[in-house]
């Protein structure tokens, strides 16, 4: 027991040496003036933040290793913490919505969703959101582990989410906070993973050939206030794109986000040895317009908040919608226009049946 112990000893002394305590005073981190006050609350330091906009801190480069901290929501709007934020448009995201404290079985609770070219990807992943048990005007601690693809968060020492797969294009860089929140009490532990796999989780949709991965597709044009852009002709270039986990077409890594709606199509061929109607069970942000061998066959929007926003909330889904579409005998061109004005787009698309079909692998 005694030889036990004292080979423990030097990874102990690594671990509490690889620990750096976060000083949360002004001089260590950049904000906006008059955003962030840093005092004693409870008995801490502490830095609360009072309005809108990233605390970030400076002269870190976070990779792998292990984040806590301890934070008091202030209202009921969002609580972020950005890690490997290489710049405001690139990072990885973990945040709480402060509505649900005190409701330990809310399904939205806690998120996380990389942010890609400047767009926080939330509506595109829901099944990167958990219940978690918090509450306002108390400490709550939180833990990051995160290793390569994975990370792990708790919540008062709960295991609240599990990530088999990090999405960001951004490998390394600071953490930030945004957010009205008091935060005490934080620590990065480079290095530290626990254990956690750096290899990303296995995606068991890869198991299902219904899923429709590979498609053309065109380019991408501002389209303000119209429905869909003008239809393909012979001369229209194409490019290919691959579905990424989940069978996601995720045109947001592709194209970015903007303010202003845009819209791009996409095709693909479904080839049948017979003709049959086959049902398509498609996810979408924001709006589709879906052609089979030229004819329109289905044209609908999935915009959150809105009274037409498809179940899950609005976020892409294959819960969204699901139609018949008529295949004829020998190749089907399926059209699909895709367009958007708000935070991530894209779409999912799954048949029902394989049976008597070819898609493009």
């Amino acid at each position: 027991m005694t030889h036990k112990l004292a080979a423990l000893f030097p990874i102990l002394f690594a671990t509490l040496a690889n620990a750096q305590k976060i000083p949360l005073k002004a001089g260590n981190w950049d904000f906006k003036p008059n955003m962030v006050e840093f005092s004693t609350y409870k008995d801490v330091p502490a830095m609360k933040i009072l309005s809108r906009g990233q605390v970030v801190l400076k002269d870190l480069d976070f990779s792998n290793g292990t984040i806590e901290y301890d934070m008091d929501p202030v209202d009921s709007g969002f609580t972020l913490m950005y890690f490997r934020r290489s710049s405001e448009k690139e990072s990885e995201c973990f945040y709480f919505r402060t509505a649900n404290a005190g409701n330990r079985f809310a399904s939205q609770a806690i998120q996380y969703a990389p942010i890609l070219k400047g767009v926080n990807l939330w509506d595109m992943l829901p099944e990167y959101q958990s219940n978690a048990a918090f509450e306002r005007k108390k400490w709550n601690h939180v833990k990051l582990v995160i290793s390569g693809k994975q990370m792990l968060a708790y919540v008062n020492n709960e295991t609240a989410l599990e990530i088999p797969n990090l999405e960001a294009d951004s490998q390394h860089g600071t953490i930030a906070f945004e957010g009205q929140v008091i935060i005490s009490n934080l620590v990065v532990k480079p290095g530290e993973t626990e254990r956690l796999s750096p290899v990303e989780g296995i995606d068991l949709t890869d198991n299902d050939p219904r899923y429709l991965r590979k498609w053309q597709i065109g380019k991408v044009i501002n389209a303000p206030g119209e429905e869909t852009g003008p239809l393909p002709v012979k001369e229209t270039p194409w490019d290919t794109i691959i579905a990424e986990r989940r069978g996601l077409i995720n045109l947001t890594r592709l194209f970015g986000g903007t303010k202003e709606r845009r819209f791009v199509w996409l095709k693909t061929n479904i080839h049948s040895s017979i003709a049959q109607i086959r049902k398509l069970n498609l996810g979408f942000s924001d709006d589709v317009s879906v052609l089979i061998n030229g004819k329109y066959l289905y044209v609908d929007k999935n915009m959150f908040g809105s009274p037409i926003m498809k179940q899950p909330e609005g976020r892409c889904s294959l819960e969204n919608t699901s139609f018949n579409i008529p295949l004829n005998v020998g190749n089907n061109e399926l059209l699909i226009g895709v367009a958007n004005d708000f935070y991530g787009w894209g779409i999912i698309a799954r048949l029902d049946k394989m049976d008597s079909l070819e898609i493009e692998e």
